[in-house]
């Protein structure tokens, strides 16, 4: 496998943790169960779940009257976007050295 094969196949493994987080934890909200932390679910989505978290909030209507979540998820996916399309206009050997 290379590094691009790598790359691409943890941020899909990362999105796809950071939707099922989402509803894992309105499921928990709804039963009164131990919650994930907000931390937790901001740092799956600093490290790569973004589009997933995303998704998940609105899919299963979660955070979203959170103005911190509500904001923050979309700026994290900004800034991911930003620092690949920074890190595409870098040569290709210094990116994989």
């Amino acid at each position: 496998m290379n590094a691009l094969t790598i790359l691409t196949l943890y941020v899909v493994i990362m999105n796809i943790i950071g939707f099922g987080i989402m509803g894992i934890d309105k499921w928990k909200a709804k039963k009164g169960f131990w919650r994930i932390p907000e931390s937790t679910l901001f740092i799956i989505a600093v490290i790569g779940g973004s589009i997933g978290s995303i998704l998940g909030m609105h899919t299963f209507r979660h955070k979203t009257r959170h103005w911190y979540f509500v904001y923050g998820m979309p700026a994290i996916l900004l800034i991911q976007l930003l620092l690949l399309f920074l890190l595409s206009k870098l040569p290709l050997q210094f990116i994989f050295m």
